[in-house]
């Protein structure tokens, strides 16, 4: 249960209709094949398991009742070495009434008995809002709580707080009250469009109240008379379909994942609309244990958490960032855009959101003014892609030299050209700056920002260098993500026929990253590449991902990545990092306290004014410390 994952599973193993004893024997066994192959630590079965949902006027006899009892005394005894909560279901009579009960077990304690709250049988009753003490075998031995307003919660984990429900039960409530998961035990028969209605049910629970969503059905072994039943079964977590069996996939008895508890707090924290919720009624809160240990991950952890997973996702991206741009320009009355470009990925982008935003506004192309200005570090390949897409696309292309004005600003500063520190750098990025704003005033233009979101979180820019402009369009993509923009971009345009353009865009996404600030090699190549001197951007990016997205720390990002980075990066390299950017994350929070305005295209922003809120002068110690504890 470490950074709280815990495992959990669906099982609906083939039992015997109205067998009970048989029936606590196999679920027993199910158990513990769960507990010692899959580790798994909370385990639901479906509705009415100990004896049989489909058991009709039977669930009349007392032989069935006393049957049913006695499996589950039986199976308690069983389960009693098992280090796990597992939720069994089976008919039980209180007060002269009926009842399709949910039995919560713990290593041998019965935690306690949920009825269902709405039942569509005839044959049990429904409690509503009551709840009792009871004493289901009357030795005083499992004396428990009886009713549907209990959440049972994990003293090893805080987080893990788990509401059951019988069917259809008040999961809003449950969740209002705390529970981080759901279980639901049910017994529907398998009908057309069933599988497809349950995935959709559990996102749409589990994402509406920030939960993971746990359903098993009845299976084999019910009777089919009237009907069949196919055990489906699903796990959902945030509006997400971890896993799922299909209606009679019967290729195992269950399916187990593993949910992120501490991700579904953390989710609940930010959102003001869940923490407003509250139920319309108090809930008993019951405590169990689980010893603590560390989850074995099966669950897929996506390396590259912004992608999107289709093209019509990308396809939004470019235009809201082209929108965003197009209401900044009639807002400002503008008559032409200024763009720095550099045959970069970032600045490729940006000429490409601006040549849309023109054409959103039925103006010309050439109403973009692009400028490349060589400095000591360009390199031909750059200047070569920047001329091509700038013709290309019919803008507006001019050639502004930095080298001489550079020169002449390090001669009023008593800099010398020859030591190629800070200073050589920056001052070539603040002149580049300076020439497209100075151009922008003179044709009442907009200067288009090209900075990324990767960097605006790292600080990779040149403060009043090019991390300012009147509007930044990448502001809200990280770099994985530009880079894949560009790459649909390219694929557009070779399938309309446009090659030349298509090349050039295919040679951009192949150069290295960098800001082409220091002199290139003998043999014209770039000598300074990014992503040897910040790190990797696939790892900042998981990094920025996890870290904003869900407030993760250091220790449970950096295990993540080990399982997304298997055989791409090692440990030591992981968390070289991962230091990298902690440490860059609090002290580069100056440059986005002033961030120019940009379109988000995510959940994630570093904007100041609804993003990345925090101080300038925070303390990284606490973070530090807990990467070198790894």
């Amino acid at each position: 249960m470490k950074h709280g994952f815990v495992k959990v599973a669906a099982a609906a193993p083939e039992i015997r209709l109205a067998d009970c004893t048989n029936n606590a024997d196999v679920l027993a066994q199910t158990a513990r094949k769960a507990y010692e192959q899959d580790g798994v630590r909370v385990l639901v079965f479906p509705a009415l398991c100990l004896c049989g949902a489909t058991c009709g006027d039977l669930f009349f006899q007392s032989t069935l009742i006393a049957g049913a009892k006695a499996a589950l005394a039986s199976y308690l005894e069983q389960t009693a070495d098992l280090d796990m909560l597992s939720i069994v279901g089976l008919p039980m009579v209180l007060n002269g009434k009926l009842y399709n009960c949910a039995a919560v077990c713990n290593a041998g304690t019965l935690l306690g008995i949920v009825p269902a709250k709405s039942h569509h049988s005839r044959h049990f009753a429904v409690l509503a809002d009551d709840a009792y003490v009871f004493d289901p075998f009357g030795d005083g031995m499992q004396v428990c709580n009886f009713g549907n307003n209990t959440v049972f919660s994990c003293s090893d984990l805080p987080e893990l707080k788990i509401g059951v429900c019988v069917g259809d039960g008040e999961i809003d409530g449950l969740c209002a009250a705390g529970a981080t998961l759901i279980c639901q035990l049910d017994a529907s028969s398998a009908l057309v469009g069933y599988d497809s209605a349950a995935s959709a049910k559990a996102q749409y629970l589990s994402c509406r109240n920030h939960c993971s969503f746990l359903s098993c059905n009845a299976g084999r072994g019910e009777s089919t008379t009237d009907a069949a039943y196919g055990a489906n079964a699903v796990i959902a977590e945030n509006g997400t379909i971890l896993t799922e069996r299909k209606s009679f996939d019967f290729s195992c008895d269950y399916i187990a994942t593993e949910i992120d508890v501490q991700m579904l707090c953390s989710e609940r924290c930010k959102d003001a609309a869940f923490s407003n919720k509250t139920g319309n009624r108090e809930f008993a809160e019951i405590d169990f244990s689980l010893t603590a240990y560390d989850t074995e991950l099966s669950r897929k952890v996506n390396a590259l958490p912004f992608i999107p997973s289709c093209n019509c996702d990308y396809e939004m991206i470019l235009r809201i960032q082209a929108e965003g741009l197009r209401a900044r320009i009639k807002a400002a009355h503008a008559d032409t855009l200024v763009l720095g470009i550099s045959g970069g990925l970032d600045s490729t982008l940006a000429l490409l959101v601006a040549v849309d935003a023109l054409k959103s506004l039925d103006k010309p192309a050439n109403k973009l003014i692009c400028i490349t200005m060589p400095g000591f570090g360009t390199t031909s390949r750059t200047k070569n892609n920047a001329t091509v897409l700038c013709e290309q696309l019919g803008v507006d292309f001019r050639e502004i030299p930095i080298g001489e004005s550079v020169a002449l600003h390090f001669k009023d500063i008593g800099h010398d050209p020859s030591n190629h520190n800070v200073v050589y750098e920056n001052s070539q990025a603040r002149e580049r700056t300076q020439v497209l704003m100075d151009v922008a005033n003179g044709c009442n233009g907009l200067v288009v920002g090209t900075g990324d979101l990767s960097e605006s979180v790292l600080g990779w820019a040149t403060y009043n260098g090019d991390h300012m402009s009147n509007y930044s369009v990448n502001c809200g993509v990280p770099k994985t993500l530009v880079r894949r923009l560009v790459g649909f971009a390219a694929d557009r345009y070779k399938a309309n026929g446009q090659t030349a353009l298509a090349d050039a865009l295919y040679d951009v996404l192949g150069t290295p990253v960098s800001p082409e600030l220091l002199p290139a090699n003998e043999n014209g190549s770039i000598a300074q590449k990014t992503e040897d001197l910040v790190g990797p951007y696939e790892l900042h990016d998981f990094f920025i991902y996890y870290a904003l997205r869900y407030g993760f720390g250091p220790a449970k990002i950096y295990r993540l990545a080990q399982y997304a980075f298997d055989g791409s990066y090692d440990d030591s390299e992981i968390k070289k990092w991962l230091k990298v950017f902690a440490r860059r994350l609090f002290t580069q929070q100056f440059k986005r306290s002033c961030m120019p305005d940009g379109p988000a295209v995510s959940a994630i922003t570093a904007s100041p004014r609804g993003g990345l809120c925090m101080p300038s002068d925070a303390a990284f110690a606490l973070w530090m410390s807990e990467i070198d504890g790894i």
